[in-house]
Formats: structure tokens, C-alpha cells, sequence
């Protein structure tokens, strides 16, 4: 096992990856490498928790050039909050190495009787926690308090953060955030939210980054491209209107060995619509460089589900009945799929 907790006390210690008891005054980390994180979750584990110091993110970037904390680790936060500033330079670390932030506890010591499995995280400890590239929700009886400020009074460095973290500064302003202080007038009052208004505001994302949906019209051909990238890669659906149909593409960016890899063990493919299973194909899928690449004729007779659709997706199915792939949900972008239909539509009357 290669589980080591740093209390963090001077920075030289952290560096020579000693494992000492946690520090109730200081921000503890609890590296968790060890093969079995690794083959379940893929990437390191890292647990932050305590009080954020003003020395934190010095402690925390020893460790990442040392190699201990990797590029794209989970995050996990546990904090009460502390130094504003230490916070938002954690957040930059997070986001410098494309790390994923979390609520969590870390492991408990195999003799403690009593274990707290809620996690806390308020004040510097939430705008750490924005620094994540990918951003999970708060869920069961974890907390995330996040500071907010009356409408243009948002200190200058927080406001800066914030907006190079691409998080809307409306989102945190005491008014929209829906915050009230439990007692008595304050200029800082904290909005305690629960997921899914984080995930509305904007402040998580749960593993992925914004659907882009683009509808180009060049030389008569109208064209539709739907392009996300979450933790997992980079994934593409595109159509290129034509009298015979529309020419679908779908690319999974997810590494040569593992797009080949899932070649290798196909059985079918397939395109999806609403969560069910279009145009489906044995040995339909190539590996391209680094993507999985299904190519389809769709109907122009189907454009209209198209159009209305929840969801799409394309997916590989191996023997074993493991399916690979990925799905975007698209009716946010519902004008732009209205868009393509149409001009598909008319382009292929005015070629009949």
C-alpha cells in the first residue's frame, strides 16, 4: 500500500513524503496511490482536510513536483475554511494540474470507533474547490458554503479568481445566491447549496465541461457538430447533410492503445437516440489515431427525432456485454438541432 498522510507542518517534511499524525491548525493531506485506487478509480486520490494556512499551497505544489499528486488527481475537500488567499492559490494549483475536486473524508485509522463520513467545505475551502476543472456536486449530508458578496462590492483578487476559473461572479452575489446570514446583518454571508443548484449556477459540472453545438451552412450543405470533453476525453457527433442522408461521424478521444483496444473486442456499435439504439452495426467501429470512429448514413426521414431529441450518444459493445462510449444530453442546445433540421430539410427538397 503507498497511502501516506502528510500533516503538513513545514514544507521540507512534505517534500521527503513523511507520514506524520494530522494536524488539527493546519491543512492535512492524505495521498492515496496504492495499486487498488489506481485499478478501481484510475487516478490518485488526494484528501485534503483541516483548516486552510497560509502555507498550504506551498506544501501542496512540493508534492506535485516531487510526482506524489499527478495531473488530473481527485480532490477531495474537507475543510472548515481559513486563508482566503491560501484558498484561491489552491484552486489554481487544481486547475493548473486539471485535477477534479470532490467532497469527501479521508480514510479513517483502522482503530478510530467513531468515523464522520459528512465532509465540510466553507469559505477559502469552496474557492478551492472552483479550481477543479471537473467539479462534482455536493451529495447525501455533505455542506459546501460559498461566500457571496453584495452586487459589485466582490473583493478585486476573488473577483479575478473567479473569473479565470470561467465561474459567473453573478452566481456568488448575496442576492442571487439566495444566501442569508443565520444570525444578524452581514456583508459576507455564506449560500449553503445543495447539487443541483450548483449545477444550475454553474459552480459544478459533474465530471464534464459545456456541450458545444455548432450549425454551419457552407455551399448549400447545411452541417451540425456537437463536440464535450469531460475527465474520460474529448467526444464528437457531427452531420453533414446530403440528398442520400445525413452523414454521421462520431469520434471518442480517448488514447490510441485504449481506442484500439476497444476495436479489438467489438462486437457491434452503435448510434443512440434517446437512449436507444440506432443504426446499429457489427464491426461498424475503426480506431482513427486517438478516437473510435462510427460512421452512419442517418435517415433523412428521422431528422424530426433528431430534432426533438433528449439525448444522443455512440457506443461499442464488447462480447462480454461492456459497452464503451459516451452520451451528451442536448436539449439545451435544442435551437441549433432545429437549426440543421431545417436546412436540411429544404436543402434536400430543392434537390428532389
Amino acid at each position: 500500500m503507498s497511502t501516506a498522510c502528510l500533516a503538513l507542518a513545514p514544507a521540507a517534511a512534505a517534500q521527503k513524503n513523511s507520514a506524520h499524525q494530522p494536524s488539527a491548525s493546519q491543512l492535512n493531506i492524505q495521498v492515496n496511490d496504492d495499486r487498488m485506487t489506481l485499478s478501481m478509480a484510475r487516478f490518485p486520490q488526494i484528501y485534503l482536510y483541516g483548516p486552510i494556512d497560509a502555507d498550504a499551497p506551498q506544501r501542496f505544489e512540493s508534492l506535485v513536483s516531487s510526482g506524489r499528486i499527478k495531473p488530473g488527481s481527485d480532490i477531495y475537500l474537507n475543510s472548515p475554511g481559513g486563508s482566503v488567499e491560501a484558498g484561491i492559490a489552491l484552486g489554481r494549483l487544481f486547475r493548473q494540474g486539471s485535477m477534479v475536486t470532490h467532497l469527501g473524508t479521508p480514510r479513517p485509522p483502522k482503530q478510530s470507533l467513531y468515523v464522520n463520513r459528512s465532509a465540510l467545505c466553507e469559505g477559502a475551502c469552496a474557492y478551492a474547490y472552483l479550481g477543479g476543472l471537473y467539479r462534482w456536486a455536493v451529495s447525501g449530508s455533505d455542506r459546501i458554503g460559498f461566500p457571496t458578496y453584495p452586487a459589485q462590492q466582490t473583493p478585486v483578487p476573488v473577483a479575478a479568481y473567479l473569473k479565470d476559473m470561467a465561474i459567473d461572479l453573478g452566481a456568488l452575489t448575496a442576492t442571487s445566491a439566495g444566501s442569508a446570514p443565520s444570525t444578524g446583518a452581514s456583508s459576507d454571508p455564506t449560500a449553503w447549496l445543495n447539487g443541483d443548484q450548483m449545477i444550475a449556477k454553474g459552480l459544478a459540472n459533474n465530471g464534464r465541461q459545456n456541450l458545444i453545438a455548432t450549425y454551419k451552412y457552407g455551399q448549400g450543405t447545411p452541417s451540425l457538430e456537437l463536440k464535450q470533453a469531460d475527465r474520460n476525453g474529448e467526444h464528437e457527433i457531427s452531420f453533414l447533410c446530403k440528398p442520400s442522408g445525413a452523414e454521421l461521424t462520431t469520434y471518442d478521444t480517448i488514447g490510441a492503445v485504449r481506442a484500439k483496444h476497444i476495436v479489438a473486442r467489438e462486437l457491434r456499435s452503435y448510434f443512440e437516440l434517446n437512449q436507444q439504439e440506432t443504426l446499429p452495426q457489427q464491426a461498424g467501429a475503426t480506431a482513427v489515431d486517438q478516437s473510435v470512429v462510427l460512421h452512419r448514413i442517418y435517415p433523412l426521414s428521422r431528422l424530426p427525432q433528431l430534432a426533438s431529441a433528449q439525448a444522443m450518444g455512440a457506443w461499442v459493445r464488447d462480447r462480454t456485454g461492456i459497452r464503451y462510449g459516451f452520451a451528451f444530453e442536448v436539449a439545451g442546445v435544442r435551437k441549433v438541432l432545429s437549426d440543421f433540421y431545417n436546412a436540411c430539410t429544404l436543402a434536400t427538397q430543392q434537390h428532389s
